[in-house]
């Protein structure tokens, strides 16, 4: 069943490629959607894809890429988008 999911990783996530690893986690995975820094240093992502692959994914980020250092993450249902691919933003 598909899911849209928002995420919000906080830690050492900015600057360290944490952004560009999740879309090419994502893409991998097949999860369309996008992921953007905030002004409070953590990540947001909005992601939409299967239960298990997105399982996956949210899995992933709670390592991240090598020089990151993931705080916490967290997650919230949302309404499906249809996000056509999966994309960084600023």
């Amino acid at each position: 069943m598909p899911k849209h999911l928002n995420i919000t990783v906080t830690g050492r996530v900015q600057g360290v490629g944490f952004r560009r690893a999740a879309r090419d986690q994502a893409r991998y995975l097949g999860i369309k959607g996008y992921a953007r820094n905030m002004h409070d240093g953590s990540v947001f992502i909005e992601a939409e894809g299967e239960d298990d692959v997105m399982a996956l994914f949210v899995k992933w980020c709670r390592q991240g890429p090598p020089f990151g250092r993931v705080e916490e993450v967290t997650t919230k249902m949302e309404n499906w988008q249809g996000f056509s691919t999966f994309e960084t933003r600023f």
